[in-house]
């Protein structure tokens, strides 16, 4: 109970385990009404508000939250996706990730971890996600036509924003491929 305290309500199977506790007494804890299941290996404090990011992030934890999942992240947007969406490496196997009914992206591992940082939930919870300019160059790439309702007020927040770094987005643009749109857009707007 005490490490789910320190832990917004939740506690994880290797977090007992890394505290001495054998695995049973988790179970215990559940019969006894003291805690939860949530997923596999996850278990939560009975009054806790379940954080469907967290949850996803422990279920799938080889994804990173990108597109417009990171983008409401950031604050980005005001406009909450109803899919989360995620991006694991090319090799992954995301039929599992596609069941649960999880957006998914893949990438090659090169560029996988670029723009890679941790943030919290709107729950208090420390999840992975891409970084603001990561975010808008994923917004812009793929085979299919960005959503201009979200691609255009985010740039313009971008570009009003005091936490702006242009060099950071042309370079992370230009590593991922999109370096001509996202100055495209930039040009417009600054």
């Amino acid at each position: 109970m005490d490490i789910a305290a320190h832990h917004n309500g939740y506690v994880t199977s290797a977090q007992a385990t890394d505290a001495g506790i054998p695995r049973r007494k988790l179970t215990e804890a559940v019969r006894a009404g003291e805690l939860v299941q949530i997923d596999r290996g996850l278990y939560a404090l009975p009054d806790v508000w379940e954080d469907p990011l967290y949850i996803a992030q422990h279920r799938f934890s080889r994804g990173i939250f990108s597109d417009d999942t990171a983008l409401f992240l950031h604050d980005m947007t005001d406009r909450s996706s109803f899919t989360l969406t995620m991006t694991f490496p090319r090799s992954y196997n995301t039929s599992a990730a596609k069941a649960a009914g999880i957006a998914c992206r893949t990438c090659a591992d090169g560029v996988l971890d670029l723009g890679l940082c941790d943030i919290r939930t709107e729950y208090g919870n420390t999840v992975k996600a891409y970084d603001v300019e990561r975010t808008l160059c994923d917004l812009l790439r793929g085979q299919g036509t960005p959503d201009v309702q979200l691609v255009t007020p985010a740039m313009k927040a971008y570009v009003r924003s005091k936490d702006r770094n242009p060099m950071k987005l042309i370079s992370y643009a230009r590593d991922l491929g999109v370096e001509l749109k996202i100055r495209n857009y930039l040009e417009v707007l600054l």
